[in-house]
């Protein structure tokens, strides 16, 4: 069988006893949403990350697009963020009623880069009234929150972080996700601490934004059926919560595997032309994926693929250049060089906590077999 990028049945089967159980808890005690298993999942997250509250969503572009407004982003607001992440990222702000503004990103990281973001606050600052910054910990390697809390601060603006493939990462020993005023949290099935269908996040340490994510997941009621303000239905069910508690229990051990599949391909492909993942030492990467860079690309993914190792490319198109936000969007003075190169020479190895030692080799075999001379 081919070896996959990623294998959510893989966790399902490793952890099958304690995923029935909890599934049978949660049909037998017939509350099916927002009860106590979200509750305690709320609970028990919010902990983990360090923040003292969490509010489960459907999704994880709910969890931007909910956290925004609770920090009060809505129309007339500008939110800087990358071109290089996911559309849910720039797609949650415009569906906050705010206007995106791109910013470029760090070649080594490929995370927000503080240069870009402080140069494109100074050169936009008199067209755009800027309210928030959305860092996105890409790949599961933090940004550089220090700096970018740095130049938010000196401009007024409010953090959200975009947490959706960062799990259990670190700056100094402090999780992602307890630096911003808020930050969001995707639990698609394939992400770190994935669930068996859809969810997402907001976690916060401040009591009055949380109350008003509540409210707005939940069409603005504070009580029930009677809307105080304009809400939307983003609620995190039963069945899922209960599902990511057993793995919100694994995620650790699981986050270390990566870590080890990620230095066994960091020292089979050492004297290789690939360029690796170089995580700063004061952060703790958690390997959502692991990504090499090769001018060769789409030569290497083919031949990958024609001897059973299955890649992706996260992400090919920079948001800023698909058809649906082309020539509309704001972006960095200088442009966005960084992200327009990367995403053409970027590759997604396979990579997930079952991956066997085995495949790791078959899968370095095929990488240095190709870059030979």
């Amino acid at each position: 069988m081919p070896i996959q990028p990623a294998d959510p049945r893989a966790n399902y089967l490793a952890h099958r006893a304690e995923l029935l159980a909890a599934v049978e808890r949660v049909l037998e005690g017939g509350h099916y949403i927002l009860g106590p298993e979200v509750a305690a999942f709320e609970s028990e997250f919010a902990a983990y990350v360090g923040a003292g509250h969490a509010v489960g969503v459907a999704s994880g572009t709910d969890a931007l697009r909910v956290g925004l407004s609770a920090l009060g982003v809505g129309p007339g607001d500008s939110v800087l963020t990358v071109s290089h992440t996911a559309t849910a990222t720039v797609a949650a702000i415009e569906m906050a009623g705010a206007t995106p503004v791109l910013v470029d990103i760090d070649e080594a990281s490929f995370a927000m880069s503080p240069q870009s973001l402080s140069e494109t606050i100074d050169a936009l600052k008199s067209t755009h009234r800027f309210k928030a910054v959305v860092p996105v910990h890409l790949y599961g390697q933090p940004a550089d929150m220090t700096s970018i809390l740095q130049i938010a601060a000196a401009h007024g603006l409010q953090v959200l972080e975009d947490c959706a493939q960062a799990h259990g990462a670190e700056i100094d020993g402090r999780k992602a996700g307890s630096f911003g005023r808020a930050a969001a949290f995707s639990f698609y099935p394939t992400k770190n601490l994935g669930a068996f269908g859809d969810g997402g996040m907001i976690v916060t340490s401040e009591a009055a934004v949380a109350e008003q994510a509540r409210f707005i997941r939940e069409y603005g009621w504070r009580r029930r059926y009677v809307s105080d303000q304009v809400g939307v239905n983003s609620r995190l069910d039963e069945l899922q919560a209960a599902l990511l508690r057993v793995m919100l229990r694994h995620l650790d051990q699981d986050n270390q595997r990566r870590r080890e599949i990620a230095e066994a391909y960091s020292s089979r492909l050492a004297r290789s032309s690939y360029v690796l993942p170089r995580p700063p030492a004061e952060t703790r990467h958690v390997y959502h994926q692991y990504v090499i860079r090769t001018p060769k690309r789409d030569q290497l993914r083919a031949y990958l693929s024609e001897r059973g190792v299955n890649t992706l490319v996260h992400y090919p198109v920079p948001v800023h250049q698909q058809p649906a936000y082309q020539g509309r969007l704001a972006v960095a003075p200088g442009g966005l060089p960084v992200s327009e190169t990367v995403c053409n020479q970027i590759l997604s190895l396979p990579m997930h906590a079952l991956l066997s030692d085995s495949d790791v080799e078959t899968v370095c075999e095929a990488l240095l077999k190709f870059d030979s001379p």
